[in-house]
Order: C-alpha cells, then sequence, then structure tokens
C-alpha cells in the first residue's frame, strides 16, 4: 500500500514541532523537508545539524518517519558542481541521522545553449562524483520530472546514462501532465523501472484567476483541479509501486495558495478515498 507524506515548502511558517504534531494530526505517516522557516536548506540549520537528535526524536515521538529530503542540486549544470557536491555531503550526513533513503535532485543546466544531450553528459559526470562521496550509495539519489527535463523521454537520457542503482527517478505528476502533455501511463512506461518516489499536486486552467501562473493554470485543493492525478494513483497500484505518495504544496514559492491547514489534510482525505477504492488487483 503505498503511503503518504507531505513536503515542508507547503508550511514555510511551521516550526518543527508543529510540522510534526500537525503531520501527525493530520493523517499523514511520512515528512520530506524542503525548507525549514527562513532556510530553504534544512542541512544548514540546528535542527538538522548539531540539535540532530533531538529533531529524530520529535519525528519517531509524533508517528512520523522522514520519507525524503528534497534539495537544491541541480545536477546538469556545470557551474554549480562544487556547490552541489557541498549541499551533497551535508545531506548525506543529515539523511544517515534521520534515517532517511530519498534524496531528490533536479536537471537544471543551460539546456537551451548547449542542448539536451550535452547537459546530460554533465549531470552523469555530477552524479558520479557525488556517489564517489562516503555514504551516498546508502541513499537514493532521484532525479526530478522537472524545469527542462519534465518530458519522461528527456529524464530518460540521464536516467540511461547512469545505470547505478543509487540513482533513480522522482515523478511529479502535476508537471508531466500540465507541463509535458503526457498521461500517466505514457510516463510511467517511460521511467517506471527507475522510479523511486511521487509528487503529487494538483491544478486547473484559469487564465482569469488572481492565483493564475504564467502558463494560465493555477494549484488548487487536491482533487479539485483537470489533472488525471488519480489515473496515476491507479496506475502505480497497478505498477505495483508502494512507495511513498509526498504531496508538494508550493505555499513557499506561492503565498497566495490556500493554507497549509486546508490544504494538507484535503490532500489526505482525497488520497486515502483513491487507495481505498482502488480496483481489485488480479491474483497472481
Amino acid at each position: 500500500m503505498m503511503k503518504l507524506s507531505f513536503m515542508t515548502l507547503g508550511c514555510p511558517e511551521w516550526d518543527l514541532e508543529t510540522i510534526c504534531t500537525r503531520g501527525r494530526e493530520y493523517g499523514f505517516t511520512g515528512v520530506d523537508f524542503r525548507g525549514l522557516q527562513g532556510e530553504i536548506d534544512v542541512s544548514k540549520t540546528p535542527a538538522f545539524t548539531t540539535n540532530v537528535a533531538a529533531t529524530v526524536r520529535l519525528i519517531a515521538d509524533n508517528g512520523l518517519v522522514t520519507s525524503g529530503l528534497s534539495t537544491s542540486i541541480l545536477l546538469c549544470d556545470a557551474a554549480r558542481r562544487a556547490e552541489n557536491l557541498d549541499e551533497a555531503r551535508r545531506t548525506i550526513d543529515v539523511a544517515a541521522a534521520l534515517g532517511a533513503k530519498n534524496v531528490r535532485v533536479f536537471g537544471g543546466g543551460d539546456v537551451k545553449t548547449i542542448g539536451q544531450t550535452e547537459a546530460a553528459r554533465i549531470g552523469q559526470d555530477c552524479i558520479a562524483q557525488i556517489l564517489e562521496l562516503p555514504g551516498a550509495r546508502s541513499l537514493s539519489w532521484n532525479f526530478e520530472t522537472h524545469d527542462h527535463w519534465v518530458r519522461s523521454s528527456d529524464c530518460r537520457l540521464l536516467l540511461d546514462a547512469v545505470t547505478d542503482p543509487a540513482f533513480g527517478a522522482t515523478w511529479d505528476v502535476a508537471h508531466t501532465m500540465r507541463v509535458g502533455l503526457e498521461t500517466a501511463p505514457q510516463t510511467l512506461s517511460a521511467i517506471g523501472d527507475r522510479l523511486r518516489y511521487v509528487q503529487i499536486k494538483d491544478a486547473r486552467r484559469d487564465p482569469g484567476h488572481p492565483k493564475v501562473m504564467h502558463d494560465g493554470w493555477r494549484y488548487v485543493v487536491t482533487g479539485e483541479g483537470e489533472l488525471d492525478i488519480k489515473s496515476a494513483v491507479v496506475e502505480l497500484d497497478e505498477f505495483g509501486y508502494d512507495g511513498w505518495l509526498v504531496f508538494e504544496h508550493e505555499k513557499r514559492w506561492q503565498a497566495n495558495l490556500d493554507e497549509p491547514e486546508i490544504a494538507f489534510p484535503a490532500f489526505v482525505a482525497w488520497a486515502q478515498n483513491v487507495l481505498q477504492n482502488l480496483p481489485a488487483r488480479p491474483q497472481k
């Protein structure tokens, strides 16, 4: 059975205790750390360095586990190589302390200038260096369908170049549907063999709305949008995926989105309903 987690991107004003207690109250079993109040990189905060033992206890006392750490690493950006490696080193230490397995990384890179293939080569070199760091191979470094790498066919360039089992994929369902114009079966057939982590959010086309994004879409309460995110969960179940479904509410970047007190429990209600009503799978 798939498990429910939330990313702290969606609650940028909450302190660590609020994150943990409300996560438990709303029905999540996991938390993905992407920022803590004023700092986007939790590996730079006392709560995840000098005071990490207390953080581990707080998470566990609320019945949660750390499903993942979401970094700002841009694999395909050659100019950020040193910065990427520094963040990776810090992230390895935090992940080890928290018992986290999944690390989200981005592609990025100057794709328009150098092309997708050359950018993938840069990313291949970067992840190879990351995987040489002590402790790196105990984690799953998951390349998200994001920025220049939304389409699963583009992601395959890097996934095929890096066959190491410590490198996998994070599927942001809204990105592949809204930006990549792919259906759930299309994406899953392309990257499913490397899939380690799944992010969910919902959106609808609403060009005249004050919360609209540059492409005419806006994020909405889960289940109230136009994206066929339910089909993604159904396809994941048929595929045999039993990992995390992570709610990525982009409140840190878009302050006018719904408050986490509304968005988080709404996601749990939607996800539990979908999971409880999945089509029966044939007996093997």
